[in-house]
């Protein structure tokens, strides 16, 4: 939840000044993915439903089906690699050379009557199975299409919940199978954020609350802007998205200052010590800067994912006033990137004056105004087999508005950005199963995956 909800990036945001007509109550976003939050520290709360279309906002039915339709609605922009670029990327063999019809397709309901979702994993075990985590301290798990009763996490009596709060990310060690290890980020009772690990038991349904290991402690100075993902990487670290400590324009300069771990990507070697080792070719590994760090400039970073084909790692930041931005960052390139926050707010500045001469700043391949939502929610590349069309197709959302785009880099290295599905859902997270298929997770209750019609 992190400021657009932040991630759920979504939360506590103040009200634009611009075009978007999505809030119908002064309780703008409850869940932390308000994007457009004012310089108070108290997020505003989440609204049960904020849609932007050519339709007023309405109650989704939810049926056997979410039917999406196409929108009319103008495209955010897809920038090209600017003067500070990162490095080229390597080519996907199998990137698409454009977007399939969406009226093909729809997001059909997968689960329902979940309470508050906010995120989905596999465990990459084989079971199939897809775990669900709800906001206040609890991951379910989704096996053949079903609910299972008993959890497989409760943690809810440890983790402060809600807004901006809650229990935020999951991910599964590589070698879970063998060591039934995962890792979780959730804010504590103090509303700090706790980054641990736990053990499943011999019951491959059930994971004890007692087996917790606590990794990181990192105190958080707001309720807002908290991040929450955790994603290991094809190298085998964790890699983990903290916002930049919350209130409204980083008063605390958390996004610059690589000494502090907020506003940053860290990346962790969980194998190599206890809790954790320092990979050694992070950026700041020998010193000018925590060791953890592997990027920074970052406002809420709610959600990232890793291409399982090329590498290449994909990054949605919350904006603050006006823009919601994707970053990218090439599989093999070099710790050490400076996202721009906040310098920056997408490729615009936010500070007055330009940024410090010989500062470096990527810049986002995608950007998208508040006319279009309020909080970017990061999504995933497809890279199923059922939807073979879709191959190389990044999907990322809004948490407000409930669009949905499609991202890809061509092959002469442009970026193709189109607007493909228009919702009414209040989108939290996206996720992939096992085998690639993608879902997302609809803060209403419910996930929904993408199938053909």
């Amino acid at each position: 939840m992190n400021s657009h909800f932040s991630n759920l990036a979504r939360f506590g945001r103040g009200t634009s000044k611009r075009r978007f007509l999505i809030i119908l109550f002064p309780l703008l976003l409850t869940l932390a993915l308000s994007a457009c939050e004012s310089a108070e520290t108290e997020p505003t709360p989440l609204p049960t439903l904020a849609y932007t279309g050519t339709a007023p906002p309405t109650e989704p039915a939810i049926s056997n089906t979410l039917v999406l339709t196409q929108t009319a609605a103008p495209s955010p922009t897809a920038l090209p690699l600017t003067d500070t670029p990162a490095p080229e990327p390597t080519p996907a063999p199998a990137n698409p050379a454009s977007f399939p019809d969406p009226n093909r397709y729809e997001w059909r309901a997968f689960a329902t009557g979940l309470s508050s979702p906010v995120g989905l994993a596999n465990a990459g075990d084989g079971s199939g199975r897809l775990f669900v985590l709800e906001q206040a301290g609890v991951v379910r798990i989704i096996q053949e299409g079903e609910i299972l009763g008993e959890p497989f996490l409760d943690i809810s009596t440890q983790v402060s919940c809600c807004g901006e709060r809650g229990l935020l990310g999951l991910a599964f060690h590589p070698n879970y199978a063998e060591n039934g290890l995962f890792y979780v980020n959730y804010t504590d009772l103090n509303g700090d954020t706790s980054i641990s690990r736990f053990r499943a038991s011999e019951d491959p349904n059930w994971a004890d609350p007692a087996s917790e290991v606590r990794l990181l402690r990192v105190a958080q100075p707001f309720r807002n802007h908290n991040g929450g993902v955790v994603e290991f990487g094809p190298d085998g670290y964790l890699y983990l998205g903290l916002g930049d400590g919350g209130s409204g324009g980083d008063p605390m300069n958390n996004g610059q200052n690589t000494g502090v771990l907020l506003g940053k990507i860290l990346r962790l070697d969980v194998d190599g010590g206890e809790p954790y080792a320092i990979p050694p070719d992070n950026p700041f590994a020998g010193g000018g800067g925590a060791p953890e760090v592997w990027a920074y400039g970052l406002r809420n970073p709610w959600r990232l994912a890793f291409d399982r084909q090329t590498g290449d790692l994909y990054i949605a930041d919350v904006g603050q006033n006006v823009w919601e931005e994707v970053n990218f960052w090439p599989a093999g390139s070099p710790g050490g990137a400076n996202f721009g926050w906040n310098y920056l707010e997408g490729s615009h500045p936010y500070l007055p004056g330009a940024s410090p001469e010989g500062l470096e700043l990527v810049n986002p391949v995608a950007e998208y105004d508040h006319s279009l939502g309020c909080s970017v929610t990061g999504g995933v590349v497809y890279r199923g087999a059922e939807l073979p069309e879709w191959q190389g197709i990044y999907l990322y959302g809004d948490y407000c508005s409930g669009l949905i785009w499609g991202l890809f880099q061509a092959e002469d290295g442009t970026w193709q950005n189109r607007l493909l599905f228009e919702t009414r859902a209040s989108i939290a997270s996206f996720g992939e199963d096992e085998a690639g298929e993608v879902y997302f997770a609809d803060r209403q209750g419910n996930v929904f995956r993408l199938e053909e019609r």
